[in-house]
């Protein structure tokens, strides 16, 4: 039977999940937190989880499934970039594994609800006569995470408590000076979490082998340079292309087939529509009226740190869908997530395949 009184946080000893337990705390939950030990080199994670559990006075349990990150996280973002395409980890990571450990974990200790530390709301409604958890933009616009947990189902989201939805930064760390924690004034991390370096590239090579090198195309078609292997490369890329042509290029389109890099002149890489595929949908996609029209009116972002914009959302067969833009958008890349809203709230997405130059293009 779950206790409704518990709920597990996710701590990784960073200020945000740290906050969070001060907060639920606070609310008078009974709290308990996991650790995810995912990777060789989470030790650290671990030790700094465990320090903060040891000061707030919470149980702390270590998951350690690092067979399950490697098959369904790390070996997906590598074979997707030595694909051309360019994979969000954090994406791939929330619903396969992290919140599924979580929601695991949680399950195994009878308790009913989880917590982390992420940057979004979670409001229930009915729709359609029926229960139904809305997953929405933050309070605090500049810390909004919706985009990275979009893949998120309801099940989930039926038992998440989101408690800095509303927070700024700074009071996220005024709250974690004031319970004098250790990650009061850490600084965020901006690397991924498996790749310290940030060198995705050098990691990728060391797990599965270089690729070898290919044609540079040029804007008119002419062989123009050598590249090192597609996977030094992304869709909207501008810098290190080691060519001078005499005019800004940026690379346009990646081809793992043929392994050719082609590239573009500045001022072409703008997209009037993209196809998607993987699409999940969430059920303000009703509130938005597609079930009416067949298609709907939404806001887009096509990268995490992207400005909402104005787009038609057409659904397709297979788990695929259309999205016009009102006004084209710079490089689309393939392999990075489109994540639609209506209003602010989140009503679904899906990975780029592949964009079109208007929207009329086939």
């Amino acid at each position: 039977m779950m206790n409704n009184s518990k709920v597990l946080v996710a701590l990784s000893g960073g200020v945000d999940s740290s906050a969070c337990v001060v907060l639920l705390q606070r609310a008078g939950y009974k709290v308990e937190a996991a650790v995810l030990d995912l990777f060789p080199g989470a030790q650290a994670t671990v030790e700094a989880a465990q320090e903060t559990a040891d000061r707030l006075g919470v149980r702390l349990h270590v998951v350690r499934e690092h067979d399950a990150f490697h098959r369904n996280v790390v070996l997906p973002f590598c074979e997707e970039y030595r694909a051309g395409r360019t994979p969000n980890p954090c994406i791939l990571c929330n619903p396969t594994t992290k919140f599924h450990f979580l929601m695991k974990t949680a399950d195994e200790l009878g308790i009913g609800q989880v917590a982390t530390g992420h940057y979004a709301r979670i409001e229930r409604a009915q729709i359609g006569g029926a229960d139904a958890w809305l997953l929405q933009r933050a309070g605090f616009l500049p810390r909004d995470q919706s985009y990275m947990l979009y893949r998120l189902g309801q099940s989930t989201l039926s038992r998440l408590i989101l408690p800095l939805h509303s927070l700024a930064k700074d009071e996220v760390r005024r709250i974690a000076a004031e319970a004098g924690l250790p990650a009061a004034n850490k600084p965020d991390s901006q690397e991924i979490c498996f790749i310290p370096d940030g060198d995705y590239a050098s990691y990728i090579e060391n797990l599965l082998g270089p690729l070898p090198g290919g044609d540079l195309i040029a804007p008119d078609g002419s062989v123009c340079g050598h590249h090192k292997g597609i996977l030094h490369y992304t869709v909207g890329q501008r810098k290190g292309l080691g060519v001078a042509l005499g005019r800004p290029v940026f690379v346009s389109r990646i081809d793992a087939a043929q392994n050719r890099v082609y590239l573009a002149e500045a001022g072409q890489e703008y997209a009037g529509a993209v196809e998607l595929t993987n699409c999940v949908t969430h059920p303000a996609l009703v509130l938005a009226g597609h079930s009416e029209t067949g298609s709907c009116r939404v806001e887009v972002k096509i990268r995490s740190m992207a400005k909402p914009v104005p787009a038609r959302l057409t659904l397709l067969e297979s788990g695929r869908a259309r999205l016009e833009f009102d006004e084209p958008q710079r490089a689309p890349a393939p392999g990075q997530s489109a994540v639609c809203y209506y209003g602010d709230t989140v009503a679904g997405g899906g990975l780029i395949d592949r964009s079109f130059a208007s929207s009329d293009d086939e």
